[in-house]
This record gives structure tokens, C-alpha cells and sequence, in this order.
């Protein structure tokens, strides 16, 4: 009884808005010092790959993207079926405000696995299905937030955007295990491979700060980003009026 009491208080908007300026700092500073950290382990301690030398130091940019860019997708898509099934504003707040996120993510994964890609391709774009589908889930993103700007009114745009939240999800474990399923050029499974991962520990603790930083980075972000769309969604409420009225509040004098 207690857990549904605090995921109802969750669900309010006011109560969120107030959670989230608390708590942005916290994720937001250590995300940040976790990726100053992994690039410098990554880019100076590391030592270099006995196949790709210098070069593999990409992937400590690239993997946290292309992870992330997965990530946010389902924290997309659940948010969109929380909204759809059960009705809550907030829950499609945070659908909203998660598209431009992950699309952000997908087109850094995607130019620095084409930077990374090309010393040993050859070229830096090739139909690989690990790249395809990654590149699938960008068109998703932008069909997304397309769909949304094409509605006025903000309950037709969640619904319609949160139907092509939830279908495009099928993407995920197509991009996740397309090195396994088919003959690709992308590099195979490294650290999933938790009973003998493909990459020595002086690479890998790299690799796993940054990962954390970026998932850390991402949650700070959303809150930014979902404490704005509440803002605007509930811009009539005395809520809002009482805190747009409070001393030092932007426009306000």
C-alpha cells in the first residue's frame, strides 16, 4: 500500500518538479566527474590495442553512446505505455522529453562508430546490421518527435507518439543482438560477456565510468527536461503561477 502511495505522490507533477530540482545536483555533478575520469583512464592510461593501436580509443565514446541510445529509448517507450494505459500526464512528459535525448545519443553513436569504423573497414559507412538497425532507431526518434509537432493539441500528440513509442521498441533487441544473429563486420559482444569479457581491466574500468557517467548525465538531463514539459503542461495551474511568482524566478522582478 505504501509503494502505490509513493508512486501516486511520484505521478504528481507538482511533487515531481520539486524532486527533480533537488535532485538534478546529484546526478549531475558525479556524472560528470565519472566521464572526466573514464576519458582520462580511456584516452592516456589505457594502454593501446594490440590490433587497432591508438584507434580503439574510440569506443570509449562510443560505446556509452550507442548503450545509451538504446537506454533512453526504453525509458521512452515504458513511459509511453504507462501514459497510454494507465493515463498519466507525467508519464508522457517523460516519453516527450526523452526523444531529443536519445536522439542525441544515436547520432553520436552513429559518427563515432563511423570514425571509429573506417581504419578498419576501410570506409566509413557500410549496410552492417548492427549500423543499419542503429540507424533504424535514429529514424524512430525523429519520427517521434515529428509525430508529436504535427498534433495542436498535447493529449492527440501522446497518444499518437506513444502508439510509435511502443511498436518501434522491437528495434532494441534487433540492434542488441544483430552481431549475434547475423555475419556482421561490427565488432561482437566485449563486455556482455561477463564470465570472460573481450577487453583486459586497464580498459575496461574506462569504459565502465563512462558508461555510468553517461546513464548519470542522461538521468540529470531528463529531469531538466521533464520539469520544463511539466511546466508548460501545467502552465494554468496555481502551482505553477505561485512558483513563476516566487523572487528570482526568470521574468519575474
Amino acid at each position: 500500500m505504501k509503494i502505490w502511495n509513493w508512486i501516486h505522490k511520484l505521478a504528481s507533477p507538482p511533487h515531481f518538479y520539486r524532486m527533480a530540482e533537488f535532485l538534478v545536483p546529484w546526478f549531475m555533478w558525479p556524472a560528470v566527474l565519472l566521464i572526466l575520469i573514464g576519458a582520462y583512464g580511456g584516452l592516456v592510461l589505457a594502454p593501446p590495442d594490440y590490433m587497432q593501436g591508438q584507434g580503439f580509443r574510440m569506443i570509449y565514446f562510443h560505446v556509452p553512446s550507442a548503450y545509451l541510445s538504446m537506454l533512453v529509448y526504453v525509458v521512452m517507450a515504458v513511459a509511453a505505455a504507462i501514459g497510454l494505459i494507465w493515463r498519466i500526464k507525467l508519464a508522457h512528459a517523460v516519453a516527450a522529453s526523452s526523444a531529443s535525448i536519445g536522439a542525441s545519443f544515436t547520432v553520436l553513436a552513429l559518427v563515432t562508430g563511423m570514425v571509429g569504423g573506417k581504419p578498419m573497414w576501410g570506409a566509413y559507412w557500410v549496410w552492417d546490421a548492427r549500423l543499419t538497425s542503429e540507424l533504424v532507431l535514429l529514424f524512430l526518434y525523429l519520427g517521434y518527435i515529428t509525430l508529436r509537432a504535427a498534433f495542436d493539441e498535447i493529449s492527440k500528440a501522446d497518444r499518437a507518439s506513444g502508439v510509435l513509442a511502443v511498436v518501434g521498441v522491437v528495434n532494441i533487441p534487433i540492434i542488441h543482438f544483430s552481431v549475434v544473429w547475423w555475419n556482421t563486420l561490427h565488432q561482437g559482444p566485449t563486455i556482455t560477456k561477463l564470465d570472460n569479457p573481450s577487453i583486459t581491466g586497464d580498459m575496461l574500468w574506462p569504459l565502465l565510468a563512462m558508461i555510468l557517467g553517461y546513464t548519470l548525465f542522461f538521468v540529470a538531463v531528463l529531469a531538466i527536461r521533464v520539469s520544463g514539459e511539466v511546466l508548460t503542461r501545467e502552465s494554468r495551474s496555481r502551482w505553477v503561477g505561485e512558483i513563476l511568482r516566487a523572487p528570482g524566478q526568470i521574468g519575474v522582478k
